[in-house]
């Protein structure tokens, strides 16, 4: 049965890790790494060949102690049934689904587990059918995967042209009363300088959380997903100036300003593990 404390370290984590999930000897290095929480990946960083042992490992790791989010093998492959079944264990804190396309499917996953779903979409199909996939039984995120996503519509675009299909992640999180979507990898993991850039221009549309291949990258994305002591300073300010339409610093602050600037500072407080000292 999920708890509380393992579904919110889901829902508001801002770094989520992916570790291999043939690669057993990482796994405590990972979970060690600062990440909100470490996906233990049996897709896409396991070779065809290595999906048993990476489930082998995997089952011991949920078994003896070890938690986290599983990445399961999408419902058209072979191993699917067998990664649901793995899935079933007390430790996996949520699952995610690649190619998360069809609702149908995503209810019939959340019937066999009981466990949160965050939803991977990477595909045409998935991105027309975003909404439905949002709404879902199960879903607790949505998360975007830019590199299947233009494998599979063969584009070959630099990063800021594919905000337009970013977006559209963003909103049907709101329409389904989600946390804010969680952004892809960035491949390279040395360029911590286009990282930071790449946070903050996605954070600036409504995303919440990225995800990450290497712990390198973990600071980074904390960092770039934590309100900075200035934006900390003004919502405070804002906020203590009470309702009704007034003026800060030349700008105006009515309803939706004061709104924004108190659900920055549950932000940081819940980035500090206190409960929220502001309420909607």
């Amino acid at each position: 049965m999920k708890t509380h404390s393992s579904l919110r370290q889901t829902v508001e984590a801002t770094s989520l890790l992916f570790v291999p999930g043939d690669r057993p000897e990482r796994f405590a290095k990972a979970a060690a790494a600062g990440a909100d929480q470490v996906i233990i990946d049996l897709e896409d960083a396991v070779r065809p060949d290595a999906k048993s042992e990476a489930r082998s490992a995997a089952a011991r790791w949920f078994s003896g102690g070890g938690g986290g989010v599983m990445r399961i093998n999408a419902a058209d492959t072979q191993w699917h049934l067998d990664d649901i079944a793995l899935a079933r264990l007390p430790a996996v804190d949520a699952i995610m689904l690649p190619k998360a396309e069809d609702p149908a499917r995503i209810a019939a996953l959340y019937e066999a587990t009981g466990k949160p779903i965050v939803a991977l979409i990477e595909t045409a199909r998935g991105l027309d059918a975003v909404k439905a996939v949002a709404a879902s039984p199960g879903v607790t995120r949505l998360a975007f995967g830019s590199i299947d996503l233009c494998l599979d519509l063969g584009l070959d675009v630099a990063d800021p042209q594919l905000d337009g299909f970013r977006l559209a992640l963003v909103l049907a999180s709101r329409l389904a009363d989600l946390p804010g979507p969680i952004d892809g990898v960035q491949a390279d993991f040395r360029d911590t300088a286009g990282l930071s850039e790449l946070v903050s221009r996605v954070r600036g549309l409504g995303y919440t959380a990225k995800l990450c291949i290497h712990p390198n990258q973990v600071t980074v994305i904390s960092a770039g997903f934590s309100p900075t002591a200035d934006e900390i300073d003004w919502a405070r300010r804002v906020v203590a100036m009470g309702e009704g339409a007034a003026a800060l610093e030349g700008q105006m602050i009515d309803r939706p300003v004061r709104e924004r600037a108190i659900r920055l500072l549950d932000r940081a407080n819940a980035r500090a593990d206190e409960p929220p000292s502001v309420s909607v």
